[in-house]
């Protein structure tokens, strides 16, 4: 088929996403590499009339373009691609869905680690998307979004925000330029290299003096934003240690206050448990492992006293040598004095006895009276009866 614009406008409407597809249109674009110029700008129209879904594909016959032409040293379309890919990939990530957009983003990633373009290109497409992203709120890690996201960044670490962001935004360019300068030195002084002609060396080695002076370049802006970056963060952990030493202090100060007042609380039990009652009882832990034993019960004094004998019986009682029994009524003496009844419990050993319900006194030495001396205080009737009694026994 001959080149015309209907040919490459046909072409491009018929690329689907399958790979054959996207291999076939890819090869016969490049085999029209001489209108390379004309077939980006109608691939840019195409771009923009088609929906989000053909829009990838369109990204993808480019990025298949692009580095099969970059790897055979012939870079018409990446020159071509150059001016305009920023905004054509602005125009498919625009509106697309999320995992369009996921897509997209990993071609990206793709010319960043192999170089495809150059560094100032990839940094107008990563600026272009984060513009995006801005704009709808959701600004991401991802092309050099900020490494926090669309969470809210706490206080504390706002400093951090831009120096990361420029060490990230640095090190996208910073491996381009470093990857092509240690390619270069590979190819004219690296193992297996092979000297040109004199002239041709002097002027490949004027080319990459050129090269090594950006890489070094780069990397010494990589190294002071990191420096920056680095100083920030120190700041945040010196101003966390210092914090974390004052709670640290606060928490032996609550610890030692907490056991200070277990004891207090240990002391006061004890003192409540000193005062209870007796008989309320106190239980240790809340159970009566080992109850108190009871105290003995106290000796109490009977209140009954024990019977008494009287002084002197009522009725007396004498035995004769027959074995009979007199009675003989007895009334207590009228004793003057306390002498008296010495003499008379001296005088007297009885052992009382029972018989028909009278007690008895036994004499001791067979006298049937004893000498109540010349006074005894009996009346004398009674005592001529008493002799006679004796006589005529």
């Amino acid at each position: 088929m001959a080149y015309t614009d209907d040919a490459v406008l046909a072409k491009l409407s018929a690329l689907s996403e399958a790979a054959d597809s996207i291999v076939s249109v890819s090869q016969w674009i490049m085999f029209h590499r001489r209108h390379a110029d004309r077939t980006v700008q109608l691939w840019l129209q195409r771009l923009r009339d088609s929906t989000s879904h053909k829009r990838l594909n369109l990204i993808y016959l480019a990025n298949e373009v692009a580095q099969q032409t970059k790897a055979r040293h012939r870079e018409d379309f990446v020159v071509a691609f150059s001016p305009i890919i920023a905004e054509a990939v602005a125009t498919a990530y625009k509106g697309a869905s999320a995992d369009i957009q996921q897509r997209i983003k990993r071609v990206v990633d793709v010319w960043k680690e192999r170089s495809v373009f150059e560094a100032p290109i990839l940094e107008a497409i990563e600026a272009r998307v984060q513009e995006i992203n801005e704009a709808r709120g959701t600004a991401k890690a991802g092309l050099g979004g900020s490494i926090f996201g669309s969470a809210s960044i706490p206080a504390e670490l706002a400093p951090l925000t831009t120096p990361q962001q420029n060490v990230t935004k640095l090190l996208l360019s910073t491996k381009s330029t470093v990857n092509t300068a240690n390619q270069e030195y590979d190819k004219l002084l690296g193992p297996g290299s092979t000297a040109p002609s004199a002239p041709v060396y002097a002027a490949r080695l004027s080319g990459l003096l050129k090269t090594l002076a950006q890489a070094e370049g780069a990397v010494d802006q990589c190294v002071k934003a990191r420096r920056e970056l680095v100083a920030a963060l120190q700041k945040v952990l010196d101003s966390n240690r210092n914090a974390l030493i004052s709670e640290e202090d606060q928490l032996e100060t609550f610890v030692r206050r907490r056991m200070e007042v277990e004891d207090k609380k240990t002391e006061v039990e004890r003192a409540i448990m000193a005062g209870l009652p007796d008989d309320e009882p106190y239980f240790s832990n809340g159970q009566n492992d080992h109850p108190d034993p009871e105290p003995d019960r106290p000796e109490v004094e009977e209140l009954t006293p024990p019977p008494m004998e009287p002084d002197f019986p009522e009725h007396t009682s004498a035995t004769d040598n027959t074995g009979s029994t007199q009675e003989t009524t007895g009334q207590s003496p009228n004793v003057q004095d306390t002498d008296s009844h010495a003499n008379l419990s001296v005088q007297y050993k009885s052992v009382p006895t029972t018989m028909n319900g009278s007690k008895k006194r036994k004499l001791d030495d067979g006298n049937d009276f004893p000498d109540l001396g010349e006074d005894d205080g009996i009346d004398s009737d009674v005592a001529e009866m008493l002799r006679r009694d004796s006589s005529g026994s």
